[in-house]
């Protein structure tokens, strides 16, 4: 059996990442977990700061791969459509999309148009812009795999969070849909669908989350990270279609 890390390694290194949501949470631990393989991570978020920082903690870790960024605000198809002249610029194309960019939010009956509207481009709309424009540049090279992070709020449908089920009840539907439109041209989609993550999106502060963990209702970011990394690193006579990944004692 091969060694772990020559086999993530062997998977990873040399690949051409693009990362949305890289600079927090899930996105940045995964930015994190794909350089440390050799990846060439070009990373975005809104804001600059958390960019950077990331960037610079891949830089400090001394990893084998690069980490890269650009700010741009995925709500907006003028920032998708920079954002992906960047890829080209910086990457000189694309080996893998990490469709991660989220945000939280509650009910259909709160807000208004507008911040569903918000909602709505960023948790949805952007995945479908993001996997169009990989895919195209994917289909030229003849390869290439699309990772869209889901949550288990898709099955669950809680409660008090219909506009945010709502996106990601969507994202499931179309990873299928997708998957059965580009396999053909040997392109992999995986959706990755975690329950209870250690992220801002989660109420409470750091003491109560670490508490959390401590009694498996809730996993840190790094757990997701190495799911998307053992996904991407598979053979290709081996598709990762679906994976759920929750807590141990998440239960719903």
């Amino acid at each position: 059996m091969k060694d772990l890390n020559n086999y993530f390694n062997e998977g990873l290194s040399g690949k051409r990442v693009l990362i949305t949501g890289g600079s927090t949470g899930i996105g940045r631990e995964i930015t994190l977990t794909l350089a440390s393989f050799g990846a060439k991570c070009l990373i975005c978020g809104r804001h600059q700061e958390q960019l950077d920082e990331t960037v610079a903690a891949a830089e400090a870790s001394s990893s084998s791969g690069t980490v890269t960024a650009v700010a741009a605000d995925l709500a907006r198809g003028e920032e998708i459509e920079r954002l992906f002249q960047q890829v080209d610029q910086q990457l000189g194309g694309l080996d893998i999309l990490v469709n991660n960019a989220a945000l939280g939010y509650g009910s259909v009956t709160e807000g208004n148009y507008q911040d569903i509207s918000y909602i709505v481009q960023t948790n949805l709309t952007a995945y479908m812009v993001c996997a169009q424009q990989a895919a195209r540049r994917m289909e030229a090279s003849g390869f290439g795999h699309i990772v869209n992070i889901g949550s288990m709020s898709a099955d669950v449908r809680e409660e008090g969070s219909s506009t945010y089920v709502g996106t990601k009840a969507g994202i499931q539907g179309f990873s299928e849909a997708l998957r059965k439109e580009i396999n053909p041209k040997n392109i992999k989609v995986s959706l990755i669908e975690p329950g209870a993550v250690d992220t801002d999106m989660q109420p409470g502060n750091a003491d109560n989350k670490q508490q959390q963990i401590s009694k498996q209702e809730m996993i840190p970011a790094e757990d997701i990270a190495i799911a998307v990394a053992f996904c991407l690193a598979q053979h290709d006579r081996c598709d990762i279609v679906r994976m759920q990944i929750r807590p141990h004692l998440q239960l719903i």
